[in-house]
Order: structure tokens, then C-alpha cells, then sequence
């Protein structure tokens, strides 16, 4: 198998298939995620950047149509590709309300959306709303998968730009830490050590910014002073 593309092991028909895409840009690696439901042949992307070619060959290979595109958050990396793939398959781009009035992202088929559910065919997908490493990121829930963005990654959390920003971050944080149970994958916009897909119980044991119990102390870590930022885009 492309060490580049991995699959989940999960049966078809119960929970949606995630094939992980390893796409990169320079020394800018990134993870997206096709979501397929075999029920009906239907497929989502996350996140799409960096390699048209090789996201347009998943989704030939998982003989799918792809319904919509999910962003979650308008930093480049994350959203480089979302126009040519909703113009090509005449899908939906879904970014929060929020992330759009901050960073004034446009498209054709570019849909607001808050925390309301959104139903492909039988695929539910359900927004978070996890603003801290931006105002409006918002964290995927699909099946008992969670698409974290920059959000929450297997090893740490998202860069966050003052105190303001910080507690907000400790705040989606917990919010998450409620919501996903213990088996819950999750499924970051990059990777630094373990890979994606680490159930949540072992990202809860190997995760530092998940054991702070107040927003203080936690954004005085997130903002601490002498931290290598260079290190933030050491990508794997």
C-alpha cells in the first residue's frame, strides 16, 4: 500500500470508510480525508490541498460521487483545492458562519453552516464549532470519526495567537473531550509522531493540553515563552 494513502479498518456498511490522503507542498504536509458511504456511494472530502491528481483518483478508485467539500478553517493549506473539486462534482463547500466573516473566503458553492447537522444520503455529519487556533474552526463528527483540523492533533493542539484566542481553545477543547467517547478516532489537518486515527483514549493519555483544568493555566503553557514555532511545522 502508498504509504501516502491509508484506510481505516472498519466494515463497510456500518461506519463510513476514511481513506487518509498524505499530500504536501514543499516541506508543508497535510491530511485529507475522503469519507465514503458505501450504502450509497457517496463520498465527502475534508480539508482538500496540495495534489488534485491524487484526490481525484481516490475518488475514482472508491466508484463514489463526491457530495460536498468540508473545511475546517480558511488557512491555505486547508482549503487550497475546495474550489476546483466542488466545481468539477457540483458540490457544496461547507465552512461555519464564523470562519467566513473573518477571512472574507469566497466560492461559488460556498454554504455557511453552523452546528445544525448536515445529512449526505445516510452519512450525518455534525459541526463543532472549536474556535481557538482561529475564530471559526469548527471540528467534524462523522460516524465515530472527528476531523480535528488544526484544532486537536494526536500530540497537541492548534497555535493560538493571544490569551483571548488561547482560552478559547482550552474551551473547544473540553468541548471535544465531552462530545467524543473513548473509541472515537481521531483524524488532525497534520501529523507530527503517531499517526491518524489514534483512538481518543490513547490521544487523552498522550496529549498535554488535555489535562489542564482551568483556561489560565492552560493558555499560559499554550503561550509560554520560548517555544521553537519551527518545530509547529516539522510535519510527518
Amino acid at each position: 500500500m502508498n504509504k501516502n494513502t491509508l484506510e481505516t479498518p472498519q466494515e463497510e456498511g456500518l461506519e463510513p470508510q476514511v481513506v487518509v490522503l498524505r499530500v504536501s507542498n514543499m516541506f508543508v504536509i497535510n491530511y485529507n480525508y475522503l469519507v465514503i458511504d458505501h450504502i450509497n456511494s457517496t463520498s465527502i472530502i475534508v480539508d482538500p490541498a496540495w495534489d488534485l491528481e491524487r484526490i481525484e483518483q481516490a475518488i475514482e478508485v472508491s466508484n463514489t460521487t463526491l457530495k460536498g467539500v468540508l473545511l475546517t478553517h480558511s488557512h491555505f493549506d486547508h482549503l487550497h483545492l475546495a474550489k476546483p473539486l466542488a466545481e468539477k462534482h457540483n458540490c457544496p463547500i461547507w465552512m461555519s458562519q464564523e470562519e467566513i466573516a473573518i477571512s472574507g473566503y469566497d466560492a461559488p458553492q460556498l454554504q455557511p453552516i453552523d452546528e445544525t447537522p448536515i445529512w449526505v444520503e445516510s452519512l450525518k455529519i455534525v459541526p463543532l464549532l472549536t474556535p481557538g487556533h482561529t475564530a471559526g474552526s469548527m471540528c467534524y463528527m462523522i460516524g465515530n470519526n472527528l476531523f480535528s483540523g488544526d484544532t486537536l492533533f494526536i500530540e497537541g493542539c492548534g497555535l493560538c495567537n493571544d490569551v483571548k484566542a488561547a482560552h478559547h481553545m482550552y474551551e473547544s477543547l473540553n468541548k471535544i473531550k465531552a462530545y467524543v467517547n473513548e473509541t472515537t478516532r481521531i483524524f488532525p489537518g497534520h501529523k507530527y509522531a503517531r499517526s491518524p486515527g489514534e483512538q481518543f483514549a490513547t490521544v487523552l493519555q498522550n496529549n498535554i493540553y488535555l489535562q489542564f483544568s482551568n483556561k489560565e493555566d492552560f493558555a499560559a503553557y499554550r503561550l509560554r515563552k520560548g517555544q521553537n514555532h519551527a518545530k509547529f511545522f516539522e510535519f510527518y
